[in-house]
């Protein structure tokens, strides 16, 4: 962020050019040759007021709108007989309805004007905190589905006492050591989150070895990308998930990501049993939680830049991911 930005969006620097303003649509609707002494008496009674009224007693009342809506204009109709009274007793001059009248728009102008601001500033950051509590659950929620696959392919060896288990464990540790410690941020380095795929498809790789023809390939520049973490794993997971032969084949997983100047383009095949009806509701998005999670992410972190389709064709399922990065 550049300096005149950080200038800009300095909330102090902000109070001060609008009152600046008002001060000079102040001094402009007074007429008298004191008119900027009187702007100025008015200006320091109102700052105060005028804040103590929209921070402290308005909100209270804000939901109670008849109540609101009486208290506004009296807050109105006093912040302006005050001052009014005050100065035309300062400067020794007997009490103006057109000051009074003038005066009496200016301070409905700044009051509305204030609480236009902070209502603004207020539903802004309840949505952001809204955003933000949804996100850190549903990436939560991303950890332990994955876990739950992963250990149940583990049991599976397990109980058959497979060599490969040992092996798995480590692949398994490194995983998670990842999606521990390297996914607390909103955005993570590329090419981590790609060795993170490379990980699990080895860990499936070892699991399946002769059952299935799985292919990985990544291609474009990966440096100085960042992505939203665990993303792309939840469609690779339901890959295997649902990963079934075709008669008389074996089963096949096919992942390819390319990566442009400022696009990333995932897809992702798989063949399934036609028999089964996992099929139709992986097309449905029905599949489980991660799906669900996953699409909820896409639309938060990533609205109207990405498009996502799934879809299945005779015995294959298909992801189809395009984000801008």
């Amino acid at each position: 962020m550049s300096k005149l930005d950080t200038l800009i969006d300095n909330k102090l620097v902000q109070n001060i050019f609008v009152w600046f303003i008002l001060f000079i649509i102040l001094i402009g609707g007074i007429q008298s040759e004191n008119r900027i002494q009187i702007a100025l008496y008015a200006i320091l009674f109102l700052l105060p007021t005028i804040y103590i009224t929209n921070y402290f007693v308005l909100p209270y009342f804000q939901k109670r709108k008849t109540i609101f809506f009486i208290l506004f204009i009296l807050s109105g109709t006093l912040f302006t007989l005050l001052p009014v009274y005050v100065i035309s007793k300062a400067i020794n001059q007997p009490l103006d309805v057109k000051m009074f009248l003038n005066l009496f728009g200016f301070i409905l102008l700044a009051m509305i004007f204030g609480m236009t601001i902070r209502i603004a500033r207020d539903s802004f950051k309840r949505r952001q905190e809204v955003k933000e509590a949804e996100l850190k659950l549903l990436k939560g929620q991303l950890n332990p589905h994955f876990l739950f696959n992963t250990l149940n392919n583990l049991y599976g060896l397990s109980v058959v006492k497979s060599d490969k288990l040992p092996n798995l464990m480590l692949k398994l540790s490194d995983l998670l050591r990842y999606s521990l410690y390297e996914t607390r941020e909103s955005f993570v380095s590329l090419q981590k989150e790609m060795s993170y795929l490379e990980n699990y498809i080895s860990l499936e790789k070892l699991r399946l070895e002769e059952q299935a023809d799985i292919s990985f390939s990544i291609s474009g520049i990966l440096k100085d990308k960042k992505l939203a973490p665990m993303l792309l794993i939840v469609f690779v997971e339901n890959a295997f998930k649902h990963l079934a032969p075709i008669e008389g084949e074996k089963s096949t997983v096919n992942i390819d990501i390319h990566i442009s100047e400022n696009e990333l383009v995932f897809k992702c095949e798989n063949s399934f049993d036609i028999h089964s009806d996992k099929g139709e509701n992986l097309e449905k998005g029905k599949s489980g939680i991660g799906l669900v999670n996953v699409k909820k992410r896409l639309d938060l972190i990533y609205p109207e830049a990405h498009s996502l389709k799934i879809g299945k064709t005779k015995s294959i399922f298909s992801v189809d991911l395009k984000l801008s990065i």
